[in-house]
């Protein structure tokens, strides 16, 4: 038998078990693996990642919420898109949120088929629960039910209590001030409940009270102490901290971090008129969930953009905004591996037409995030990041062998000059990230506003690039990119040739 691998480290054959007892029978469709999660004391604090057929995998993905406020459309189809576009940006986790439900079982067939793990919460969130025997007793009869219903899955990587409720102990009111009385019944839930439903009925899988938390009988903070567990960090998005805010954390395994844009303007006509084009208007603040959401993609704007002319072009710079925002950290977290294995953003898709944090807008249209995190989450990625006028070049391999790279630095001006270019080669193990390059910024262009770089790699026959600004997009003249496009049709299908006077970004 093969075995069984998340989407990008190998195959995902299944196969097809049957069994007959007596006048029942039950079948199953299994990939055989192994999977562990390895939560250890080391020098920073505890670890948080994933085994896989004895080997290790950096997690890559987003966080999953329903496919669509209306039950009815939760189609295989509608699940085999948004899948298929998670798989397709090179993600091989996603994480079922606990705000949300239970899926159908052709969720998990497909992401069986699709290599795709899920962190599955038991479906509590952000909230206070009781622990009276009757409200236990049901959700005894819940997680058994789930457990047994889902436990074939290869896909199904961990089981984890809730979202937040460890956290929620300190956001009311009623558990601040009688916080020991809500923490025993939180414990009841999570561990004497949910907690004893995996060890009975699921044993290979661990059981993980809370996300974030730092692992059974942990209570640490872990919305702001990246040490232990699993992370969720919010600061740039909640607290308006600049993007260079995710230098400043390292987690183990950030399993949320998001930012905000708007959906493209094909999917905001849908619900409000040409008057309402708007971005304070009625109809577009009610497609916004968010208190004050809009003022915090207004706020960044200015702090990093020259602001945008017209509604078109805020819808457009809220995307891109947002690409700019998720690349940051995860370029970032990934070079920090083993450290710190794993990224799942929130959020992959949308219950309906809104302004959000997903990269798939409603109806499963690619949001520029989306594109960016094809890029991103690419298995050999070459990136730079910047500190205190200093730059780094990084190269970070999450193949499981050890990839040859050539490496091409240009430094260009805003009218597409070439001012200075470097040519490295490179090796770096599997699972390993490599530090290639380093240097003052002041080295490579005399005034951080007059030029970028734009990052080359060739590795295995494939070419990727990157690019990187030595100081905020606002601070530099960019001038028309001039871009045309030709499409001509080609056969059954269309060539498309796309060009540019000046650098596009």
């Amino acid at each position: 038998p093969q075995l069984w691998w998340p989407n990008g480290e190998g195959g995902q054959p299944l196969y097809d078990l049957t069994v007959r007892l007596g006048g029942a029978t039950a079948r199953r469709r299994l990939g055989l693996r192994t999977l562990e999660l390895v939560a250890q004391e080391d020098a920073k604090g505890l670890s948080c990642w994933f085994r896989v057929n004895g080997r290790p995998v950096f997690c890559k993905g987003a966080n999953w919420i329903p496919a669509d406020a209306l039950p009815r459309r939760h189609t295989r189809e509608t699940y085999a898109d948004l899948l298929g576009s998670a798989a397709e940006a090179h993600m091989n986790m996603l994480r079922v949120w606990g705000g949300g439900q239970y899926e159908r079982e052709d969720f998990y067939d497909l992401c069986d088929e699709k290599g795709l793990l899920i962190w599955h919460d038991f479906m509590f969130s952000c909230s206070l629960y009781p622990a009276s025997e009757e409200f236990l007793h049901g959700v005894a009869a819940e997680a058994e039910y789930q457990v047994k219903r889902l436990r074939d899955h290869a896909c199904v990587a961990l089981w984890c209590g809730n979202n937040e409720d460890l956290g929620a102990l300190g956001w009311f009111q009623e558990s601040r001030q009688h916080r020991d009385r809500y923490l025993v019944d939180y414990d009841r839930l999570n561990e004497g409940v949910l907690g004893r439903a995996v060890d009975a009925f699921d044993p290979t899988r661990t059981f993980w009270p809370s996300s974030p938390c730092g692992g059974r009988g942990d209570y640490s903070d872990n919305w702001h102490d990246d040490r232990r567990g699993d992370m969720h960090y919010w600061s740039v998005w909640h607290e308006g901290k600049s993007f260079d805010a995710y230098y400043r954390v390292t987690p183990r395994f950030c399993s949320e971090f998001g930012y905000q844009s708007f959906p493209s303007l094909e999917t905001i006509r849908r619900y409000a008129g040409p008057s309402e084009l708007n971005v304070t208007s009625p109809v577009m603040e009610h497609h916004q969930r968010n208190t004050g959401g809009n003022s915090k993609i207004i706020e960044m704007f200015s702090r990093y953009f020259r602001m945008p002319s017209g509604f078109a072009n805020f819808v457009y710079l809220s995307q891109v905004q947002q690409a700019l925002a998720i690349k940051t950290a995860v370029e970032y977290w990934r070079h920090l591996r083993p450290v710190c294995m794993g990224t799942l953003y929130w959020q992959l898709n949308d219950v309906w037409p809104v302004c959000s944090w997903a990269s798939l807008e409603y109806g499963g249209k690619w949001k520029l995030l989306h594109y960016a995190a094809k890029r991103f989450y690419a298995p050999v990625l070459l990136s730079a990041f910047q500190k205190d006028g200093q730059l780094e070049v990084w190269l970070t391999n999450d193949r499981p062998q050890t990839v040859k790279a050539e490496i091409e630095l240009r430094v260009m001006d805003f009218a597409g000059r070439e001012l200075k270019r470097l040519a490295l080669d490179a090796r770096v193990a599997a699972g390993a990230a490599k530090r290639v390059k380093a240097c003052a910024v002041g080295d490579l262009v005399a005034r951080p506003q007059d030029g970028f770089l734009f990052l080359t790699l060739r590795c295995g026959g494939e070419v990727s690039h990157n690019e990187h600004f030595f100081t905020e997009w606002k601070r530099c003249e960019l001038g028309e990119a001039g871009v045309r496009a030709t499409v001509t049709p080609d056969g059954a299908g269309l060539t498309v040739e796309v060009r540019a006077a000046r650098p596009a970004f």
